[in-house]
């Protein structure tokens, strides 16, 4: 059955290019949409959606883009209605993928509109910025990053097997069906290295009681994807196991989440219980990459590209008075779950990370700050990876949901 591709492409600048990538999908059997991003002029051939209506789905005029001859602002009118398009049509079930082509602007307007996509479309994005920092182009949506290897300027030698492949790599994609298989309730979970053995014995928990657990790694982009899918609607409830990304929001660290991460499941609704997995440590590359500022900090080089940070007691009462405001904005069953033992694998006796006064500032800041009239604040003695405390946390979910 012939499936239908949007194709997003700047075609006042590479038409040829998007005129071959097209004819191979059509000689595949498939259908194809092409919009128009392009605002220096008019491409010969004429395309489904034309780059006036991009514009007015931007919220502007081309005409005047035109005469403005502000490139910075024209992408920004290009990608906002790439987007509106985008969603649009895949919101009328009117396309099954998406593909493109380009440079840093191409790419920037495209991946907009792929960004406005569930996870699971089809997304594939042929791309010049591909063989270095994709995080802005790719986000936390399942976006196919393919390098372009020579720039998108003409059909080459090189080029011509790239998009052939790019072509042939959307069709399989939009042409591949799952196997049915009987649609489980979601969880989402977070999880660190030095927090897997807790949430590997959650998850298994939870799995035999009829639910699918989704563990995210909480390496910043694990945080915020998993946010972006329960803001999505794919999730039921939370086991936020491993909090530990806003270590690195507050201090510095590589593996932030940014400022808004614990706050999905309280503006969903959706029951949670949450821990403080991770709270003992902030992120850096090699050790040479930190900052002279933490000389004198305690580190652990947990291998040659990772360092950890201790967090200092101070640093604790902050992200305790933090984790509590986050906790106290729930509008569903909540629960709190402190590890009085320790919180991470290195954070334990005769760890390198063991600091019970640290700890304790943790702990206090919570007890002062949660509301105990939203939050259930539950202290269990024993350490975040004992299995008396991941049974305790999947079992008070369990019972959250239940209600």
């Amino acid at each position: 059955m012939a499936k239908t591709i949007l194709l997003i492409g700047t075609l006042d600048t590479k038409e040829a290019e998007f005129t071959f990538v097209r004819d191979l999908v059509l000689a595949r059997g498939h259908e194809v949409l092409l919009m128009d991003v392009g605002v220096a002029a008019d491409p010969a051939i004429a395309p489904d959606i034309t780059a006036a209506e991009a514009a007015a789905a931007g919220g502007s005029d081309l005409q005047q883009l035109r005469s403005d001859n502000d490139r910075g602002a024209a992408l920004k009118v290009m990608a906002a209605g790439a987007k509106a398009l985008t969603e649009s049509l895949h919101g009328d079930g009117a396309i099954d993928g998406v593909l493109s082509l380009g440079g840093s602007g191409g790419s920037s307007i495209a991946t907009a509109a792929m960004q406005a996509l569930p996870v699971g479309f089809p997304k594939l994005m042929v791309s010049t910025m591909a063989s270095g920092d994709t995080s802005p182009y790719v986000g936390v949506k399942d976006i196919t990053m393919m390098y372009s290897v020579v720039d998108v300027a003409g059909v080459n030698a090189v080029s011509r097997q790239v998009f052939s492949n790019a072509a042939a790599a959307m069709c399989g994609m939009v042409e591949q069906t799952l196997s049915a298989a009987a649609e489980k309730p979601i969880i989402a979970a977070t999880m660190f290295g030095v927090t897997t053995p807790a949430v590997t014995r959650l998850r298994e928990h939870l799995e035999a009681a009829g639910y699918e657990v989704l563990v995210f790694h909480a390496t910043g982009s694990g945080g915020s994807a998993m946010e972006g899918l329960i803001r999505d609607g794919y999730v039921k409830a939370v086991a936020d196991v491993t909090t530990t990304e806003w270590c690195d929001e507050l201090v510095g660290g590589v593996l932030s989440a940014g400022p808004t991460r614990l706050d999905a499941a309280a503006s969903c609704g959706l029951p949670q219980v949450v821990s403080l997995g991770a709270l003992d440590m902030v992120n850096f590359g090699p050790r040479e990459s930190v900052p002279q500022s933490f000389n004198d900090r305690t580190f652990y080089e947990h291998n040659a590209t990772v360092t950890l940070m201790r967090t200092t007691a101070d640093e604790n009462r902050e992200l305790g008075e933090i984790i509590a405001r986050k906790m106290n904005q729930a509008t569903a069953p909540t629960a709190l779950f402190v590890p009085l033992r320790g919180v991470s694998m290195i954070d334990a006796p005769d760890q390198p990370f063991h600091d019970p006064q640290a700890d304790e500032a943790l702990f206090a800041a919570l007890r002062q700050h949660v509301d105990a009239k939203t939050v259930e604040l539950i202290e269990i003695d024993c350490h975040i990876n004992d299995d008396e405390f991941s049974i305790a946390m999947a079992e008070k979910l369990l019972s959250l949901i239940a209600n």
